[in-house]
This record gives C-alpha cells, sequence and structure tokens, in this order.
C-alpha cells in the first residue's frame, strides 16, 4: 500500500505541474488534465487513508497532506482565475517539504532521517 501511495504522489505531482504549465500557457486541454489531477487528489487521500495504523502518530502528517492538496489546488484554481499566486506556492512548497519530511520519518517511511 506504501508504494501505490507514493505512486499517487509522485503522478499527482507531475500532473500538478502539466496542468499549471498548460493553464499558464492557456492551453484548452487544460481543464481535462485539471479534472484528472483531482482524481488524483482523490488517490493520494484514499491511500494514505488506508496506511494509517496509529491515528496519533500520523495525524499530523494527514493534516500537513491535505494541505499540501488544498495549497496545489489553489494555485491551479487562482492562476486560471488570474489571480495572485506566490503565497499558495509558498505554502505549497513549505507544507510540501514537512510532509515528505514526516513520511520519510514515521515508522512506514525509509528511515533516511532517523
Amino acid at each position: 500500500m506504501t508504494h501505490m501511495h507514493i505512486t499517487a504522489w509522485v503522478i499527482g505531482i507531475i500532473l500538478f505541474f502539466v496542468t499549471y504549465s498548460m493553464l499558464k500557457g492557456g492551453k484548452p486541454k487544460a481543464k481535462m488534465l485539471h479534472m484528472i489531477t483531482r482524481l488524483f487528489y482523490l488517490l493520494i487521500f484514499i491511500t494514505g487513508g488506508m496506511l494509517i495504523t496509529d491515528f496519533g502518530a500520523y495525524a499530523v502528517k494527514m493534516i500537513v497532506g491535505i494541505i499540501v492538496i488544498a495549497a496545489m489546488e489553489m494555485v491551479l484554481v487562482r492562476t486560471k482565475k488570474g489571480k495572485s499566486i506566490s503565497a499558495m506556492w509558498i505554502l505549497f512548497i513549505v507544507a510540501l517539504v514537512f510532509v515528505i519530511y514526516l513520511g520519510l520519518s514515521l515508522p512506514q517511511g525509509l528511515y533516511i532521517f532517523k
């Protein structure tokens, strides 16, 4: 299950960046790709929920992961509407680094930081 979650995250982040570049370029297929990206948000959420063995230890990681997904969506939506996105990019980067650190340091991680 861990591999499925990591795969969903990797594909979701790749889709996020591709969708962002398509929205910035005004490509007509950006809306379709945005919907596929949203599907991967759901896959990330479902696979992450299936990994929870001890809610207390993983609650912070789950909340920060949801913040990452929300920041990704806000970057895409605000880009589409032509609004300022700098704060959302900062939130996305900080939360992504933190959630990766938590994911690698918690018991089901790869023990890189222990």
